[in-house]
């Protein structure tokens, strides 16, 4: 074997390591982003909740 040959095996032999990697990382990424969408939306809906409650016993808020 020549060492281009050998090059280019060792290459191939990476790519599904790689596409594997990728695609964990693709996923781990929307999991975080879906995560904190969550927390922010939730921390939107329980800032309103707390100026209804402000508002219903009178507060400034």
């Amino acid at each position: 074997m020549t060492f281009w040959q050998v090059l280019v095996d060792a290459l191939i032999s990476l790519i599904p390591p790689a596409l594997v990697g990728v695609l964990f990382w693709v996923i781990l990424r929307s999991i975080l982003r879906a995560d904190k969408n969550e927390r922010d939306a939730y921390n939107k809906i329980e800032a309103q909740e707390r100026a209804k409650a402000a508002n219903a016993l009178g507060e400034q808020p």
